[in-house]
């Protein structure tokens, strides 16, 4: 999911015909501004801090120390959408939009500076521009494949490549935490085991033919999970239907159609909707956890880390990324998703609800002066609604004839706080209906706007029927294929094994 910025200038002209890096899907819309109040920014970190954090003025260190309070706090925000879509929500943001201001924690993609991510989902922010463009992102002795570390010490125990401890990879984001670095890491491994596939099913094959085999499978199964494993978790289903379906021409063939053209619709190529990007899509700030458990023996069964330590040190004892992976922080994916080898009521661990509340651990991000308001992320958010000129949450359901929720008076009706609120009135699981139409509409879009995509390349293919998966064991555990399949093809180990 975007993360706050404290960059607010204002990207995308109020103007129906303008489409450029980023637009807006409502422009005849009025900008939302918090009524009644003669300082804007002090009414919004009011809200921020009194109505957005779970416990407020409790310090995340505190919570950490705390395993009751960690215990209570899971039972009290748990959803049922397991801990890793979080993450593969901020793998999916880092593909498809690209703001060198936009870190929780702050460290810019020097490639980014000058290169915005492609408003599609085609995997730029692993592969970058390629062999020969970025050859430092791929094996040296090998340039079909991806460049790949391993932790320090532990070489059983893979991890990003590294120079001096900055990541080489194709958008430095994806580096944040462990679990987005882990990711990552599991993204750049499924491709090399279908570069070997590739090898073995066409032996004659040129090195460079054998990548573009690997990266379009790799690709098309991404953009498969995307579609029919993520979004199913976090939209109304009825609005995910709708968003997009698969219909037969009266001559007989079957085509794509996007049912929300009317919401996201563009000309020549798609673009990206700062109502999407700054509101609907940051819903995955409300799902990150203050803890998690990592794996087991390197940090023991019930120790849960902090995503952030902001006690201070040159080293927390915490998730934070930028910096060598450590074994007690490699990630043990069916404690994160479901897989074969989850344990039954422990694991996987769940996302927090969508909902309002954010947790402590995000109150306090500490990345400029002690009392800026600009560490409070919600601060951020909101402030990013009124610098964007984004219209109210009220307005846009008003425009899609949806009966608007209430807020109450101290309540904000930007968009990003409605798209929360509103979620939490549907119980926390998935996003209401105004958040399900701008996300949906927006992924049918970029689906249906790729021209490589196999959407619009090749309508009926499935990952069941790639010659480069079919197979394989990827899909052992799932009556269809989910984002565990990513973790099976790239070979880390799902159930802790290799840890020791």
């Amino acid at each position: 999911m975007a993360h706050g910025s404290r960059h607010f200038d204002v990207l995308a002209p109020k103007s129906s015909f303008y489409h450029g890096p980023f637009g807006r899907l409502f422009p005849d819309l009025d900008a939302w501004n918090a009524p009644g109040v003669s300082d804007t920014d002090a009414a919004l970190l009011d809200v921020a801090n009194n109505l957005m954090i779970e416990l407020p003025g409790e310090l995340p260190a505190d919570i950490a120390a705390d395993q009751s309070k960690i215990d209570q706090l899971e039972v009290d925000f748990g959803s049922n959408i397991p801990a890793g879509y979080t993450y593969f929500g901020q793998f999916v943001d880092h593909d498809i939009t690209f703001d060198p201001a936009s870190s929780l924690m702050r460290k810019n993609d020097p490639n980014g500076l000058i290169n915005f991510r492609t408003p599609r989902l085609d995997l730029d922010n692993v592969y970058g521009s390629g062999p020969d463009d970025q050859p430092y992102l791929y094996d040296s002795n090998d340039k079909a494949k991806l460049a790949v570390g391993h932790v320090e010490g532990r070489p059983e125990l893979p991890d990003l490549p590294r120079f001096d401890g900055r990541a080489l990879i194709g958008d430095m984001r994806n580096d944040e935490n462990s679990m987005v670095c882990q990711l990552q890491l599991a993204f750049l491994l499924a491709h090399n085991a279908l570069v070997d596939r590739a090898r073995v099913a066409h032996p004659a094959a040129k090195t460079g033919e054998v990548f573009e085999m690997a990266r379009k499978t790799l690709r098309w199964l991404y953009q498969h999970i995307v579609w029919n494993d993520f979004i199913p978790k976090i939209a109304i289903d009825a609005v995910a239907k709708c968003a997009l379906q698969l219909n037969d021409t009266s001559d007989g063939r079957k085509i794509w159609e996007c049912g929300l053209g009317d919401v996201y619709r563009w000309k020549n190529q798609p673009f990206m909707p700062v109502e999407f990007s700054v509101a609907a899509y940051r819903f995955g700030h409300s799902m990150v956890r203050n803890s998690y458990q990592t794996n087991n023996p390197e940090r023991g069964f019930g120790n849960h880390a902090p995503i952030f330590d902001n006690s201070g040190g040159s080293d927390p004892d915490d998730l934070r990324g930028f910096r060598p992976m450590k074994p007690e922080n490699c990630i043990q994916w069916d404690w994160f998703l479901q897989m074969q080898s989850s344990a039954p009521g422990l694991f996987p661990q769940m996302a927090r609800k969508i909902d309002t509340k954010l947790a402590n651990a995000l109150a306090f991000l500490f990345e400029g002066a002690v009392g800026d308001p600009g560490n409070v992320l919600a601060f951020r958010n909101l402030k990013r609604s009124v610098s964007y000129d984004l219209p109210s949450g009220t307005s846009v359901a008003k425009k899609f004839c949806l009966k608007p929720i209430m807020l109450r008076p101290e309540e904000p009706d930007a968009l990003w706080y409605y798209v929360l609120r509103e979620a939490q009135g549907n119980g926390g699981n998935t996003l209401g209906r105004v958040g399900s139409v701008i996300v949906c509409s927006v992924f049918a879009g970029l689906l249906k706007g790729d021209p490589q995509s196999w959407i619009s390349l090749e309508p009926c293919w499935t990952p069941a029927d790639d010659p480069l998966l079919k197979d394989g064991e990827d899909n052992i555990d799932d009556t269809s294929w989910s984002l565990a399949s990513i973790i099976r093809l790239s070979g880390l180990k799902a159930d802790g094994i290799g840890f020791a």
